[in-house]
């Protein structure tokens, strides 16, 4: 694979003359301008780049970047997405996906895409219900949330992405939510991750589940809600009055309160995102008596597939002639005969 070269782009450069339908107020217009903001600080090449979505509102996505694309169909994104890679190594790949699309009829395919370590940025935007069709529950969706499918409330244990993510075995697990200004941070940490880096990204639905974020995503308090995760900074929040520890009788993680900003002497852990046992910890805790655990939670680089398929092809094909003639007569073949009566 060749060196990226850096274009210089705006803004402008990746919006398409495509009317922008997605409901107003909806929180995927955010996310659109954070990634359109975002790649003119890559060098990204618009000609290099291509955006892949499945079905639901997120994938409308390719329509809207002034790049190459393909809305697939459902759940099936990743596989698409594998395809082109192997095909052109050298291009940018973006997989946009939902929690629908994503984690239900496109599950199977997502963990495979993150096992095999394709390196691509899937970004998911999660809204925790199924916005397209109209408001049903999600496999996000949480416990008692009322939709169409689930009148009475929803009973099922809602999924959660980033921990899906690092269970199949993802090198690279962010978060952040749609109206951030730290999410260009995630999404170039993601684009940095030579590997699939996957960001779970926090999305309002405007219509079917407004403000289901709104207990951490708020302006007002966000500091005592939120806790943005940097490599090699201690885990603070909360204007650092507070911090995360490791209660290591329990083996797990607690808050503990930072006294004259002494955080060492509080026990409060620093930030290895290699870590990948804290990481797991890191996405179980819940909200609540916890903070948001937002930005890279983990970023581990190891070799990528699409490098080892092209290892494998070098190999294979090493001191050999490419001959399509002879390996068409290779083995035992026949010649059949045109004048020969078929028997009725």
């Amino acid at each position: 694979m060749n060196a990226p070269v850096k274009f210089e782009t705006t803004l402008k450069d990746w919006e398409t003359d495509q009317e922008v339908r997605w409901c107003p107020g909806c929180g995927d217009y955010a996310i659109l301008k954070a990634v359109q903001r975002t790649l003119p600080q890559l060098g990204a090449d618009p000609k290099n780049t291509v955006f892949i979505s499945g079905i639901g509102c997120s994938s409308r996505f390719p329509y809207y970047m002034e790049s190459y694309g393909f809305h697939t169909i459902h759940g099936r994104a990743p596989a698409v997405a594998t395809g082109v890679k192997l095909a052109n190594p050298d291009l940018d790949i973006w997989l946009v996906t939902g929690d629908g699309d994503g984690l239900s009829i496109g599950g199977n395919h997502l963990m495979h895409v993150l096992r095999r370590n394709v390196n691509m940025q899937i970004m998911l935007f999660n809204n925790e219900i199924y916005g397209l069709t109209k408001g049903q529950a999600s496999p996000t969706s949480r416990e008692g949330t009322k939709s169409p499918s689930t009148p009475l409330g929803s009973y099922d244990h809602p999924a959660r992405p980033a921990a899906f993510a690092l269970g199949a075995g993802a090198r690279f697990v962010g978060r952040g939510f749609d109206v951030s200004k730290k999410l260009p941070e995630v999404l170039t940490a993601a684009h940095a991750h030579q590997g699939a880096a996957f960001i779970e990204i926090f999305q309002n639905c405007i219509v079917y589940n407004k403000d289901v974020f709104e207990d951490f995503a708020a302006p007002k308090g966000a500091e005592d809600r939120q806790l943005w995760l940097e490599d090699g900074e201690p885990m603070l929040f909360a204007k650092d009055s507070k911090g995360i520890a490791v209660d290591r009788d329990r083996l797990e993680l607690k808050v503990v309160d930072v006294v004259d900003g002494d955080w060492q002497a509080a026990g409060v852990i620093v930030h290895d995102a290699t870590n990948r046992s804290i990481a797991h910890m890191l996405v179980e805790m819940p909200f609540g008596p916890y903070p948001m655990a937002l930005g890279v939670l983990y970023d581990d680089p190891r070799p990528t597939f699409e490098a080892a398929v092209i290892d494998e092809r070098a190999r294979s094909s090493e001191g050999k002639e490419p001959n399509l003639a002879r390996l068409l007569a290779k083995g035992q073949t026949w010649t059949v005969d045109g004048t020969a009566q078929d028997p009725i």
